[in-house]
């Protein structure tokens, strides 16, 4: 009984010396989440929009999840501050005037705070041409 109590000891000394100097802005970074599920859909908005599609995207502590460009989008989305209406596509596209409506959606958290977005596209060319990567799957 004695060496449990010497173990508990020594685990709950360690425990504070590790996890004490995280306090404040340190502990804060570390329970600060930046996941997302994004989907994507044919329709009118979300309502009508079965999604068709998803990924799923974190980016703290490193990027990953089911995203096929998972490193590029974490950069795109930490360029805005997880602000998807100011992503700035690329290039230049001619698409054709077609209406076969796609939704986007992204639903999750951005460093902690609640993040919800919904975008219609008139076709998935028009799509492709006016996202970056984080859309792109």
């Amino acid at each position: 009984m004695r060496n449990a109590a010497r173990w508990a000891v020594t685990l709950g000394l360690t425990a504070t010396a590790v996890c004490g100097p995280l306090t404040g802005p340190a502990a804060a970074a570390l329970h600060a989440p930046s996941t997302l599920v994004l989907t994507m859909g044919h329709g009118v908005g979300a309502a009508a929009a079965a999604p068709e599609r998803a990924v799923t995207l974190s980016c703290a502590p490193t990027p990953s999840g089911t995203h096929p460009a998972a490193t590029e989008a974490c950069a795109e989305l930490q360029g805005t501050d997880g602000d998807f209406a100011t992503l700035t596509p690329g290039g230049r596209v001619v698409c054709t005037k077609e209406y076969n409506p796609v939704v986007v959606m992204a639903e999750g958290a951005w460093q902690g705070r609640r993040v919800s977005y919904e975008r219609t596209y008139s076709n998935e060319c028009v799509k492709n041409a006016s996202v970056t990567s984080v859309f792109a799957f």
